[in-house]
C-alpha cells in the first residue's frame, strides 16, 4: 500500500478518535470527578496494553526506561488530568479547539530545548496561532464558562506537555517500536492509577446507578480507544511521517470535537470559530 495513503489514513482515524475524546470526558464528568475520569482512562489503557507491556519491558533497554516513563506522563497522564479538570468549567468543543495549538508548541519547545531550527514561516505561524488563541480566550457568547481563562489555560498546559513529548520521542525514542513504547509507558502507570482510584473513593460508588455506569463506561472507552489504541497509532504515525506531520492531526481533531459538542447542545460562537481558523492558519504556515 502507498506509504502516503497509510499515513493519511492514520491521520484521519486519529482525528476521529481524539476528536471524540472531549465529549467522552464530558460524559464521564456527569457522575465522576475529573480525577476519577482521568485515572480510569489511564488505568483502562494500561490494562488493555498489559500483555504488550510485559513483552516490551524485556525488549526495551534499561537506560531508556526513564525516558519511556516520562513520555507516558507527559503524553498521557498529565494531559488526561488537565483536560478533565478544564472540562468541568469549559465546553468540550472549546477544549478541542485549544488542542489545535499542539503543533505550535512542538515548534516552540523544539527550538527552545531540542535545538530545532526555526525559519521565518514558523515564527509567523506561531504568532498567528497565538493570536487565534487569544481570540478564543476572550470570545464570549453569554456563557461565562466558555471564556474562563484559568480553565482554558489548563488545556494550554496539556498541549505544552504534548509538545514536549513529541520532541522527546522524536529525538530519543525513535529506535523503540511504537507498540512497545505505548504499552510500557502505560504499564508503568497501572499500579499508581489503581492506588489513586482507590483513594479517590471510586470503588465506594453504587454501581447499580445507571448514570454512574454510563459515566464509567465513557471513561473506559476513552482509555481503550482515546488513549491505548490512539497512542499506538500516534507513535506509529510519528515514526513513519515525523514529529510535525503527526502533530498536525490537530487539524482534524477540533472539527470532530465541535461536531460532537453541537450534537450535545453546546454553544459555539462565531468568534470561537474565527479563533480556531486563525490557529489552524498559523499551524499551516508554520508547517509549510
Amino acid at each position: 500500500m502507498n506509504p502516503k495513503l497509510i499515513n493519511w489514513s492514520l491521520f484521519f482515524i486519529l482525528s476521529i478518535i481524539w476528536g471524540s475524546s472531549f465529549i467522552l470526558m464530558k460524559e464521564g464528568l456527569k457522575e465522576l470527578s475529573a480525577y476519577e475520569v482521568a485515572t480510569i482512562r489511564i488505568l483502562s489503557a494500561g490494562i488493555i496494553l498489559l500483555p504488550f507491556a510485559l513483552k516490551g519491558f524485556r525488549e526495551i533497554h534499561f537506560k531508556d526506561m526513564g525516558k519511556v516513563l516520562v513520555s507516558g506522563l507527559l503524553g498521557s497522564f498529565f494531559p488526561a488530568v488537565l483536560f478533565c479538570i478544564a472540562e468541568t468549567q469549559i465546553d468540550s468543543a472549546l477544549a478541542g479547539m485549544l488542542n489545535a495549538l499542539t503543533p505550535l508548541f512542538v515548534i516552540i519547545i523544539g527550538f527552545l530545548f531540542f535545538k530545532s531550527s526555526v525559519q521565518l514561516n514558523k515564527t509567523v505561524g506561531v504568532v498567528i496561532g497565538f493570536c487565534g488563541m487569544l481570540l478564543l480566550f476572550f470570545s464570549k457568547d453569554g456563557n461565562t464558562t466558555n471564556s474562563n481563562m484559568i480553565f482554558s489555560s489548563l488545556v494550554i498546559a496539556a498541549t505544552i506537555c504534548y509538545g514536549i513529548n513529541v520532541n522527546l520521542v522524536s529525538k530519543y525514542l525513535k529506535h523503540i517500536g511504537s507498540l512497545n513504547l505505548a504499552a510500557v509507558s502505560f504499564g508503568f502507570l497501572i499500579v499508581p492509577s489503581a492506588i489513586l482510584l482507590y483513594f479517590l473513593g471510586f470503588f465506594n460508588h453504587s454501581f447499580f446507578n445507571r448514570a454512574l455506569l454510563i459515566s464509567s463506561s465513557a471513561s473506559i472507552v476513552l482509555g481503550v480507544f482515546g488513549t491505548a489504541i490512539a497512542s499506538i497509532l500516534f507513535y506509529m504515525l510519528m515514526k513513519r511521517a515525523g514529529a510535525l506531520f503527526s502533530s498536525m492531526v490537530t487539524y482534524g481533531i477540533p472539527f470532530v470535537a465541535v461536531f460532537w459538542g453541537l450534537l450535545a447542545g453546546e454553544t459555539v460562537s462565531g468568534l470561537q470559530i474565527l479563533g480556531l481558523m486563525i490557529i489552524l492558519t498559523g499551524v499551516y504556515l508554520a508547517n509549510r
